[in-house]
């Protein structure tokens, strides 16, 4: 067993260097397929990153009146605190604080009639998914002292819409990449096994079986796997750094992007070695 590991890891970097410009084109194929699925599964967990964070900056906020009793906000107060379909616990904004967001937003014709005593308190809460904001209306719209609850309904919506549709697309992208790369480090694999059939052929005539003939083989695959997806996570590695969405919610953390580097390695990998092994199968039979 060990003559033939010995033998294996020899054979593997003798033809690797004698055959390196084959050598050097499946790693470029490997490299450049898997960085493109790499990209393309990495934008699917930047949008499903910023999904997660705009879900949290969603407040549904239910306004006051300003005559609104202590006994009717207590009550109010309560009901938000119990509520299942809220996360954490909802801000309290006075009436001096409405006052002064209506001086910024409103302009100067407008907010100089204004009182503070005229404005709205209202409590800002966060819903556990953007879809419970629809209950929360229902909810407490009309109870006694509410003005009106407000929520952001089209703007979810058509937020939730096209975060599906980025996923979906990312998702297929990867696929199809994944698919196109298979074949195209098949291909090169094949390529480099059929420029040395004669050597397989020889083998089997003086009586090696097919997996001595195999293992090489499979091992060079492994190694060409193994290069070029090293290569394509560093240029995956590059591309984080160089991120046009540094510093919002796109931006991918390293823990991202080492989970992404992983599945790229294995998926190199385990091409590189069963593409070697499926290539050289039609050469096997002399």
């Amino acid at each position: 067993m060990r003559v033939f590991l010995r033998y294996a890891v020899r054979e593997t970097f003798s033809n690797l260097w004698r055959n390196r410009l084959m050598t050097l084109a499946a790693v470029l194929t490997v490299a450049v397929s898997l960085t493109l699925v790499g990209a393309a599964l990495m934008f699917k967990q930047s949008a499903s990153q910023a999904s997660v964070v705009w879900e949290q900056q969603t407040k549904v906020t239910v306004w006051m009146n300003a005559s609104a009793k202590p006994a009717e906000m207590s009550s109010i107060e309560s009901q938000l605190k119990a509520s299942p379909y809220i996360h954490g616990t909802c801000a309290f904004q006075t009436q001096q604080q409405s006052y002064h967001q209506a001086l910024i937003l409103l302009p100067e014709s407008m907010s100089s009639v204004l009182r503070v005593q005229h404005m709205p308190s209202a409590f800002l809460c966060v819903p556990v998914v953007p879809t419970d904001a629809s209950i929360l209306i229902s909810t407490f719209s009309g109870q006694p002292g509410v003005l009106t609850v407000t929520a952001p309904i089209k703007a979810i919506h058509q937020m939730q819409q096209a975060i599906r549709v980025v996923q979906y697309v990312a998702i297929a992208l990867a696929l199809t990449l994944l698919v196109s790369a298979i074949v195209l480090i098949l291909n090169t694999i094949r390529l480099a096994i059929f420029a040395r059939r004669r050597e397989v052929s020889v083998m089997k005539l003086v009586g090696a079986t097919n997996w001595f003939i195999r293992m090489p083989f499979i091992s060079e695959g492994f190694m060409q796997g193994l290069f070029g997806s090293l290569v394509s996570v560093g240029l995956l590695v590059l591309l984080h750094i160089w991120y046009p969405f540094t510093g919002n919610e796109f931006h991918l953390s390293t823990q991202d992007l080492v989970g992404t580097s992983i599945v790229v390695v294995a998926v190199g990998v385990l091409i590189g070695s069963i593409g070697s092994a499926f290539a050289i199968r039609r050469f096997l039979d002399v």
